[in-house]
């Protein structure tokens, strides 16, 4: 009886311990988050102060805030509304196809909503407001053509990354190509192609910002199934689950994050697989933490990514998207090699 109760308090601690811990992670990703947007509004040839800027945005004008506020603030909100979108959409793209190496971009998701993009954008501009349903179809159709050439008695982790990369490397392939076929130099192809968020501006921010907020939004309603699927699908059933039902709808939203921010950020690799990662080893795997985490931990990445890319080769610019392959390239072949399970 001692023992147990012994055994009883060392778990209280324990979740004591996890709480804090968790709690910490939040406060320090949020603290450094705002740290770096007020570096990133910094880093360039036009700089401001803190209270100058704070002046000029909210007292009275200034040219040179003015200038900043539409240069930078519309692709720095991009950054953080399409990496919160891309880590939440890497999120519940694990839960549903119980697959920790999933990630919008390795498994095609990324590139099919990036080729149905550009073919709006390269041959009918006229209907840019129609680009993130586009995009939308696109990732949708990418997904489940993975689905269904992944299924073979079932879904194999390996079969999943395999077949996704094909897929990727096919609508990547495609996507490319229109884009040279309409010229090469349409900005917005061009940029969708590129992962090149250096022209955007508040019209694009406009067009992002609902469905994100929407998409998130359907993310948290689903945080209680993505637990559940966490478990073996008989058991999830006789917790009363529709298990089919409940993988569509999750796939669904996390189709919509991952396309619409593809639509407008271009396509992105494993940063919907390493933010997911990190988020577990911080706050642990309830999505009830890790989802709000990863869409902060999201936004700072991908925010990171851009800065970075911004100021390694001044005055010329690294894409976000090259940095981003350039991290998680090693990072996915340390996972593939420490997952034994995944060789089989």
């Amino acid at each position: 009886m001692e023992q147990q109760m012994n055994q009883i308090n060392m778990d209280g601690v324990h979740r004591k311990k996890k709480k804090a811990r968790a709690a910490l992670s939040f406060v320090i990703t949020a603290v450094l988050l705002v740290i770096l947007f007020f570096a990133a509004v910094n880093t360039g040839s036009l700089q401001t102060g803190f209270v100058k800027l704070l002046k000029g945005l909210f007292v009275e004008y200034d040219a040179h805030v003015a200038a900043i506020w539409d240069l930078r603030f519309p692709r720095i909100l991009i950054s953080m509304l399409a990496g919160a979108g891309i880590a939440v959409s890497g999120v519940l793209f694990q839960a549903v196809l119980k697959n920790p190496l999933a990630d919008p971009g390795i498994i095609g998701i990324s590139s099919g909503a990036g080729f149905a993009a550009v073919l709006i954008t390269a041959f009918a501009p006229g209907w840019y407001f129609f680009t993130p349903l586009a995009a939308f179809a696109g990732g949708a159709a990418a997904f489940f053509l993975v689905y269904c050439l992944s299924w073979k008695g079932g879904l194999s982790p390996l079969r999943i990354i395999l077949t996704g990369v094909a897929v990727e490397a096919l609508f990547s392939g495609l996507a490319s190509a229109f884009n040279s076929m309409s010229g090469g130099d349409r900005t917005g192809a061009a940029a969708i192609v590129e992962a090149n968020i250096t022209q955007k501006t508040w019209e694009d921010v406009s067009v992002l910002f609902p469905y994100i907020i929407a998409g998130l939004f359907l993310a948290v309603l689903f945080i209680g199934e993505c637990n559940l699927l966490s478990l073996e699908d008989k058991t999830a059933r006789s917790l009363g689950v529709n298990v089919n039902t409940t993988r569509i709808c999750i796939s669904l939203s996390a189709v919509l994050l991952a396309s619409i921010s593809t639509a407008i950020a271009g396509a992105v690799s494993f940063l919907g697989l390493i933010v997911p990662h990190i988020g577990r080893i911080l706050v642990g795997s309830d999505h009830k933490v890790l989802v709000p985490f990863s869409a902060l931990a999201g936004a700072f990445t991908f925010l990171l990514a851009d800065t970075i890319g911004r100021t390694i080769a001044a005055p010329y610019e690294v894409s976000a998207a090259v940095i981003m392959s350039v991290a998680g390239g090693p990072f996915f072949i340390i996972l593939l090699r420490r997952s034994k399970k995944y060789a089989d």
